[in-house]
């Protein structure tokens, strides 16, 4: 039995009604499940690009890839490998404020390199960014002080270096890479 693991797939799909759905379903049809989904225009708005994390082993990803490639809206897709991708996620926090947390909190706040984006009497909303695990250990570090409201973004990621999910993006970086 193989060992199931987080993993990211970004696809780069038409910027067209329905090609979140179209993608979504497949996920529904086949049972596999979304831990998040991402979805933005790319730099160029014929395109939107999602990046969506799940849980699997190898026959599982390459299940995922292949159900995908049958789409007719997905132009490119690439399961983001850990050791060549830089991934991230944003979380919003509201957090409880109070005279006697408050230095506590700002503690866990410069630690984590996050902010403050919102301060009131009774509470206080942080942004932090990083890898999942960073959130997911501040999210544990604050949770005592009484979180009153949250919402994740989901991951994000691409590819270290010269490397690109659209293939035909027009960087002449390439071809330059070898002289």
């Amino acid at each position: 039995m193989e060992h199931k693991e987080h993993f990211e797939v970004a696809i780069l799909v038409e910027n067209e009604s329905g090609a979140l759905s179209r993608v979504s379903g497949m996920f529904t049809r086949r049972g596999f499940n979304i831990h998040s989904l991402t979805v933005g225009e790319t730099e160029d708005p014929v395109f939107s690009r999602m990046t969506i994390s799940a849980e699997g082993d190898e026959t599982t990803r390459r299940q995922i890839v292949k159900q995908l490639a049958k789409l007719y809206n997905v132009k490119e897709i690439k399961v983001m490998e850990r050791d060549t991708s830089v991934k991230r996620e944003l979380a919003l926090i509201k957090l409880k404020n109070s005279p006697d947390t408050r230095s506590d909190i700002l503690s866990a706040v410069d630690i984590y390199r996050s902010k403050i984006i919102d301060l009131s009497p009774n509470t206080l909303c942080v942004e932090i960014t990083g890898e999942t695990t960073k959130i997911d250990a501040f999210i544990e570090i604050v949770k005592p002080y009484g979180i009153l409201e949250m919402c994740r973004t989901g991951v994000v990621a691409l590819e270290r270096g010269c490397h690109y999910l659209r293939q035909d993006n027009g960087n002449t970086e390439d071809s330059r890479e070898g002289e």
